[in-house]
Order: C-alpha cells, then sequence, then structure tokens
C-alpha cells in the first residue's frame, strides 16, 4: 500500500448539549449558547457537592436516531449516540448507508469495501450508566423486598415505619438486571456498535486515554489511512455521564474538579479567566469524524472539509490525577505533531485549546502555547461552551477546528472577562484567515495528544 497519503475529512457528525447536528451545533457555537442547569434535585439526598451545576443533553430520541427498542435495551446511552454521529458523518460524507437486515436494523455502505475502513473511537469511561444502573439492581432489588416485608409487620402508625419507609423510597433501582449487561458496559462497545450497525470488517479499536480518548483516536485513524491500512476511517469519540444517584459527578466533584462558583450558572464556566473555579460536567457527548485518502476522496467527488497533516501524543509521567506542571511533555507533543505534520510554528494561525476551566490546565496550557507559539497565536475553548465531556471532548474539539478552518471563523471564548495571560484568545466570534490549526488534549493518568489540521484549498 502507498504510504504517507494525504487525508482528508469528509464527514461530520455531533451530539452535544447545544445541537445534535454538525450545522445547529455550529451555528449555536457562533453564537455562544450554551445548555447549563442545576444538577437533578434528587442527587442531593445522597451527597453533598462542592459544584451544583451540569451541561445537559436531550434525551435520547429513539425515533430521530432510527433506533428500535431492542437496540436501547441492549446498548449503553454512550454506544447510542455514538452510533447517531457515526449515521450523520457518514451521510455528510455522502457514504449514504444501506438496509440489510430489518430485524437487526443493520446496513451496509453501498461502493465501499467492508474490509477497507476501520472504526477508531475513544471513550474515558465507556458504559458507566449501564454498569452503575445494573449495579444498583444487584445491590437494592432484593435487600428492598426484605425490608418492605419487615416494614410490613409494623402499624402504619409506627414512627420507624414511617421514617425506614422514607429511606426506602429513595433506595431506586432498575426493574431487572439486563442480560447484556456485560457487553454494554465494556468500552470497546462504542466502537463495536458501530461496526455491527454498518457491517464493517476492517480495524475496530478503541482508545481509553481519559479526556485524550477522542483525540488520541482520530489521531489513530489519521496515521492509519495516511500509511494505507485502511482507505477510510470513522473516528471520533463518546461518552455518557449521567447516573440516577450521581455517584459519576461526585467523583469528579470530590476531587474538586468542578466548577464551583455556581451562583450564576450561566457565568459559572470560564476557562482561560482569572476567576475560573473548575470544569463545567456535561452529561455526554458524541462526535465523528469521517477520514478518507484524498485520491478516494477525490474520486467519489466527496465533499472535502479540512486535512488532517498531524498527529503526536506523549505521556508525563508525573501524576495520575494532575499535569506536570513544566509542562515539558505538552511541549514536546505540540511540537512532534507539528513535525508530523511538515510545518513550523509559524504555520499555526489557531489553537482549540484543552481549555478545561482549571487553576492548574488552564495556566499550564497558556505557558507551554506561549513557549511555543508567542502571543498572536489565536486561541479559544470549546468546553467554554459545552463543558467537558471527558473522552468525547477531543473529537468534539476536532469538529470544531474543522468547521473553523472550512468557514474561516472562530467561536469565543465564552465569559472570558479577564484573561490569565497576555495571549490572543478569543473574545468574541471573530472572521479571520486560517491556514493550520491545532487542536489538542490532556488527561488524568498523564496524556496528552494533539491534532494538526489544514485548511483545504
Amino acid at each position: 500500500m502507498a504510504a504517507n497519503r494525504r487525508v482528508v475529512v469528509t464527514g461530520l457528525g455531533v451530539v452535544s448539549s447545544i445541537g445534535s447536528d454538525s450545522n445547529r451545533f455550529w451555528s449555536n457555537c457562533l453564537e455562544g449558547k450554551s445548555s447549563v442547569a442545576p444538577i437533578p434535585e434528587h442527587w442531593w439526598r445522597y451527597a453533598d457537592y462542592h459544584s451544583s451545576i451540569w451541561a445537559t443533553l436531550d434525551p435520547i430520541d429513539r425515533d430521530e436516531m432510527g433506533l428500535t427498542r431492542v437496540e436501547v435495551a441492549q446498548n449503553d446511552p454512550a454506544s447510542l449516540i455514538a452510533g447517531y454521529a457515526a449515521r450523520q458523518a457518514l451521510t455528510s460524507a455522502g457514504l449514504e448507508p444501506e438496509l440489510v437486515n430489518k430485524r437487526a436494523n443493520s446496513y451496509q455502505l453501498p461502493g465501499v469495501d467492508s474490509h477497507r475502513i476501520g472504526v477508531y473511537m475513544g471513550t474515558g469511561i465507556g458504559g458507566a450508566n449501564s454498569f452503575l444502573d445494573n449495579y444498583t439492581v444487584q445491590m437494592l432489588s432484593a435487600q428492598k423486598a426484605k425490608l418492605s416485608e419487615i416494614l410490613s409487620t409494623l402499624s402504619e402508625a409506627d414512627e420507624v415505619r414511617q421514617a425506614a419507609g422514607t429511606v426506602l423510597e429513595s433506595l431506586q433501582h432498575g426493574r431487572r438486571f439486563n442480560p447484556f449487561v456485560v457487553s454494554m458496559l465494556m468500552p470497546n462497545a462504542i466502537s463495536a456498535h458501530i461496526g455491527l450497525k454498518y457491517s464493517i470488517n476492517g480495524p475496530n479499536l478503541t482508545y481509553c486515554v481519559a479526556c485524550a480518548s477522542g483525540t488520541a483516536a482520530i489521531g489513530h485513524a489519521f496515521h492509519a489511512v495516511r500509511d494505507g491500512t485502511v482507505d477510510f476511517a470513522i473516528s471520533g469519540g463518546s461518552e455518557y455521564l449521567d447516573d440516577y444517584y450521581g455517584g459519576i459527578f461526585h467523583g469528579f466533584d470530590i476531587a474538586r474538579a468542578l466548577v464551583r462558583n455556581c451562583d450564576d450558572r450561566h457565568s459559572a464556566n470560564r476557562p482561560f479567566d482569572v476567576d475560573r473555579s473548575g470544569f463545567l460536567y456535561s452529561q455526554g457527548g458524541a462526535a465523528v469524524l469521517m477520514l478518507e485518502d484524498l485520491d478516494t476522496a477525490m474520486g467519489r467527488a466527496a465533499p472535502i472539509l479540512a486535512e488532517i497533516a498531524g498527529y503526536a501524543e506523549t505521556f508525563d509521567a508525573h501524576s495520575v490525577m494532575s499535569i506536570a506542571e513544566d509542562g515539558v511533555q505538552i511541549e514536546r507533543m505540540m511540537r512532534a505533531a507539528l513535525v508530523d505534520a511538515g510545518l513550523s510554528h509559524t504555520d499555526i494561525h489557531y489553537i482549540n485549546a484543552h481549555g478545561t476551566g482549571t487553576q492548574a490546565n488552564d495556566a499550564i496550557e497558556s505557558d507551554v502555547i506561549g513557549r511555543v507559539f508567542g502571543r498572536d497565536v489565536l486561541i479559544n475553548s470549546t468546553k467554554s461552551l459545552i463543558g467537558h465531556t471527558i473522552g468525547a471532548s477531543g473529537a468534539i474539539e476536532a469538529l470544531v477546528t474543522v468547521m473553523s478552518l472550512k468557514e474561516q471563523r472562530t467561536h469565543a471564548c465564552n465569559n472570558l472577562d479577564e484573561p490569565l495571560a497576555d495571549l490572543n484568545f478569543a473574545r468574541e466570534a471573530t472572521s479571520t484567515p486560517m491556514d493550520a490549526a491545532l487542536t489538542q488534549s490532556f488527561a488524568f493518568g498523564g496524556h496528552n495528544a494533539g491534532l494538526v489540521l489544514k485548511r483545504f484549498v
């Protein structure tokens, strides 16, 4: 196979708190829209929190997403929204799926060799929703039945019965233990769901490196297409971080990672601002980029949205919960991505930053950007609009970078009133010439990953 092929993006799909198709999502980005709500009221029964807000998704709409009841019952929401984003990306790339099995609701891609297309998806946690929902059935169902039986022996006027009944009512669980729970909770189920859905026989891989998962998945997909392993790659990330008791939220909250100044929920999320207090937790999201080699794309007259030119990744070997203060490995990742792309730091006109809103991340990231790129490169944070979607974040930000290069426009860094550094942050949505851009992700564990993209001309 030919090596060093040019790799282009031909299709996009997204599920997010501000839109679940790429056009609506992008329009809302440019308008600076966010969807921030108080956390569910019943979560306060089970814990006290430092943060009290999150970014919410629309409920899964089975009809809109083209799902059967069986698919909903047998797949975690993280897989379902990934499949929906993949369908959008395929359709927008001109690869309209064709139904082959109505009962299984499965498709094939006409004109595409199923052995020459791969699936490369990232997730930080995978099917945590399914795991926790089924664990509550395992833990509570039999014990609640026994406790109900004991309470039934007491008088209805008994204060103990009344108090215990209130506690009993708070112990919610599902109707049954799902026999598909093992396949629902495993992280690779997201990639497998897409491969099964579209009858794809090529590489089917899952990247699980926390907040860098989506970026890593797209980066490895890019290399696979460039090196000739596959001709097409469905690449991206997906995450669904909701559970009835708020346990996943609590985990991030107790680590002091989440936004804490929540009095005004609409201005609380403020990456790169001196008054930032943590990241906005998102219920979830997904994004998929359709990649293919340039000759294949041009041969079938596909829409070409942008070109991926480079990818690199490094590891801090510093801490499982925080990035190294010197930012040395982040800088090495940036420079390696530029080398992989054959570009200089002066060629980069825009950076879609990791930009979480935590004290450490934003300070260290700003410092490293200044060291490598200077003060002129335009910078924004998509997390300032949608919050942090963990394993999906890098994929969503790569999608934003594609749209920015295609339309030569960037969205604003929301709520950035007083920047922490003297850098060129996008304070409003703006039109500006951009030939190349960097989008990057850093993750718990110490993982750093970055993609270099170019405007396609």
